[in-house]
């Protein structure tokens, strides 16, 4: 009889030892179908497919969900403008479709986002309307609107703070914007409830063979300094900017095949971009695009394209990408921002696969993503964004199926309603990123607790939620990616930091030195993000 992981079931306590749970399923289930290595954008997009398809599936992080590159996005869900510059159609058809299949399947978290280009040159006006309406073409029927030529008073309505000398008019266009964390978090709900396991904090430190062929994994629970040995079917390397760390596992003599790019934003406050609609500046001085975007009550401004050796869980920006971005904004604005009113800066990594001419620039490398399978049947998946991680699973689960003999079945996500799913959303409700978990979690704020800050509307109740509902374990998994803390107001942050240890100390019964070392961990980690003058 074949083995099956602990059912999920959804009485409160159960929800309260998520984490616990999966880890329980370690011991009850003797081979995993599939166990996925990497809880990014990639890893859960696979994971939540094949789970859907109803294998046995397990995911491990080897920190927390989105902790790196898929929480530092410019929180947009595109075709991808600048790629239908470089001419790559097929990546901006392939990402226009899945737009719009996300915005179908969590509109809780996608929104539909009018973007303005400024047009201050004849010619530039003309390219920019054809071009646009290229994108709109290639959309189909999945677009997000039409893309429009407007007068001079209508860009200077729409973009109030924008410089005015030399303005002919502007292209009005419409994309995604939607909160990345805030999604991954929810594709760990939904991988739950799909049969699925997912962990936290559970490093991969081997590969398991069994003649040729890696046969599972061996990994680390961070917390617990507990160490497992998983069998498996298939393994799937999605670790990003990490993939060469699990390759070289599989085979020491492996080349590169990663490389990585660094993105940095900084966060301003709403009063130099007043407006619901987003900037777009077209062309920079690196030859890249810069949005300034509306998001959580706070600006977004980005992004760079800057190679990087090295990979890391926690990038920090450059001054020149700072300078950057700063000087440039400031180009197009009446009100041009010094450092001193950035209340946050954070920087994440692009894993690029290598080229075969590898002598291009990393903006000029691909986004599509990449498959590879190893002598070994490793499976690996390299490239890619955000708003492809769904194609990216069907595409992978149907590579595994393929390579090892399985009968296929056919993948289900097209359709799949992602947890919180819910429709008819006030997108200034503070709340509204939790979508139909909102009602409950209001009523816990209504029962008991305050605020813990105002200025960020963050409440006493959202970190119990935190803990009981989303697996946090940390005082960053709450104020970096539970909520949106550390990214919008680094400062006010740090101020969180203690009243938030407290309260999860109370949830996870910590103790008084559990409090102390997270609020110090939190407090080096917000300090990366402010800028210091």
């Amino acid at each position: 009889m074949e083995d099956k992981p602990m059912p999920v079931t959804t009485t409160m306590s159960e929800r309260i030892e998520k984490r616990a749970q999966a880890i329980a399923a370690l011991s009850n289930t003797t081979e995993w179908d599939i166990v996925v290595i990497g809880g990014g954008a990639t890893g859960l997009g696979a994971a939540l497919d094949a789970a859907a398809r109803g294998y046995r599936v397990l995911l491990l992080e080897q920190a927390d969900f989105a902790k790196s590159t898929s929480s530092k996005s410019t929180k947009l869900v595109h075709g991808g403008v600048r790629y239908l510059a470089q001419g790559n159609v097929g990546l901006v058809r392939e990402a226009s479709i899945e737009r719009g299949l996300l915005c179908r399947n969590a509109p809780h978290l996608v929104k539909n986002l009018g973007f303005v280009i400024p047009l201050y040159d004849f010619w530039d006006s003309i390219k920019y309307t054809i071009g646009l309406k290229l994108y709109d073409w290639i959309s189909g029927r999945l677009s997000l609107g039409r893309s429009v030529h407007i007068s001079r008073k209508e860009t200077l309505e729409q973009l109030p703070n924008i410089k005015t000398e030399g303005l002919l008019g502007g292209v009005r266009y419409h994309d995604g914007q939607f909160d990345d964390a805030r999604l991954a978090i929810n594709l760990v709900q939904t991988l739950f409830e799909k049969g699925g396991f997912a962990i936290n904090y559970m490093k991969v430190t081997g590969l398991i063979k069994e003649g040729l062929h890696v046969r599972g994994v061996t990994a680390c629970d961070e917390e617990t300094g507990m160490h497992y040995s998983l069998k498996a079917k298939a393994v799937i390397n999605a670790t990003g900017v990490f993939a060469d760390d699990i390759l070289q596992m599989d085979d020491p003599t492996a080349a590169k095949s990663i490389c990585a790019s660094q993105g940095v934003h900084v966060v301003l406050d709403k009063t130099f971009h007043p407006s619901t609609s987003a900037l777009m500046i077209p062309e920079t001085a690196d030859g890249r695009v810069l949005f300034v975007v509306p998001w959580h009550n706070k600006l977004i401004v980005g992004t760079t394209d800057t190679p990087v050796d090295a990979a890391s869980l926690e990038p920090v920006a450059l001054e020149a990408e700072i300078g950057f971005i700063l000087d440039t904004a400031g180009s197009y604005l009446i009100r041009k921002p010094a450092r001193a009113d950035v209340l946050s800066v954070f920087a994440g990594l692009r894993p690029l696969a290598i080229p075969a001419n590898g002598a291009q620039k990393t903006k000029e490398i691909s986004r599509s993503h990449k498959i590879m399978v190893s002598a070994s049947k490793l499976f690996t998946i390299l490239g890619g964004k955000w708003t492809t991680y769904r194609r990216m699973g069907e595409d992978l689960v149907n590579r595994i199926e393929k390579e090892l003999g399985w009968m296929p079945k056919q993948s289900v996500t097209k359709t799949l309603l992602i947890h919180g799913y819910t429709t008819g959303i006030n997108w200034d409700d503070p709340l509204y990123f939790y979508g139909a978990d909102a009602v409950a979690l209001q009523q816990k704020m209504n029962d008991a607790g305050k605020w813990i800050s105002e200025k960020l509307h963050i409440h006493e109740a959202q970190v119990a939620w935190a803990v009981q509902e989303e697996m946090a374990r940390t005082v960053e998994d709450v104020l970096s990616r539970r909520t949106r803390a550390l990214l919008l107001d680094a400062g006010e942050s740090m101020r969180m930091a203690r009243p938030v240890a407290e309260l999860m100390a109370k949830q996870m019964q910590k103790d008084a030195q559990w409090v102390e070392d997270q609020v110090a961990t939190f407090s080096q980690l917000a300090a990366s993000y402010k800028l210091r003058d």
